[in-house]
């Protein structure tokens, strides 16, 4: 079955849509995780403490990636434009990630969906680099922080930290 022009560009509207609503809501739990383990650390962290966090949000991030490509598979098979699931899931991971292998293809007349695929996934494969950069960034400096002592990781007190780091000279 093919589909029209107009009808691809509709499905794909609502497909990106779905994607990007999935994926914001999923980082948003992630950032909340990830605070929520800030705000808990009231004492040195542990390289166990960071590294159980960035294994958490990559195995997050992961499965957002994972939903969002199932999501395409579905639509796939359910379009009838694969015979099993597992060719569209294959046809889907491969879009998505722009590997595009190119043995297994959408039939003509229904390819303009696999391309915006495509688009969509680096858009969202970019967007979770960025945000997994934070995380790691945010976690590093977190680190820097105690070490310089707990006063410096309190806004009001960093004014104070320095002009006593001042004073000492």
């Amino acid at each position: 079955m093919t589909a029209s022009f107009l009808m691809q560009l509709g499905m794909a509207s609502i497909m990106v849509g779905l994607s990007v609503i999935v994926h914001f809501a999923g980082l948003s739990m992630l950032l909340a995780l990830v605070q929520r383990h800030r705000r808990g650390a009231d004492r040195m962290i542990t390289f166990i403490e960071n590294g159980a966090v960035m294994a958490g949000a990559a195995l997050g991030l992961f499965a957002l990636h994972g939903i969002e490509i199932w999501g395409y598979a579905f639509l796939y098979r359910a379009m009838g434009w694969f015979e099993t699931f597992e060719q569209a899931l294959y046809f889907s991971t491969s879009t998505y990630a722009t590997i595009g292998y190119g043995d297994v293809v959408l039939p003509v007349g229904s390819r303009l969906l696999g391309a915006i695929e495509g688009v969509n996934g680096v858009i969202l494969l970019g967007w979770s680099t960025a945000f997994f950069f934070t995380i790691v960034h945010r976690m590093t400096s977190i680190e820097r922080d105690f070490g310089r002592g707990p006063a410096s990781l309190h806004p009001d007190t960093v004014q104070l930290q320095r002009v006593r780091d001042d004073g000492e000279r």
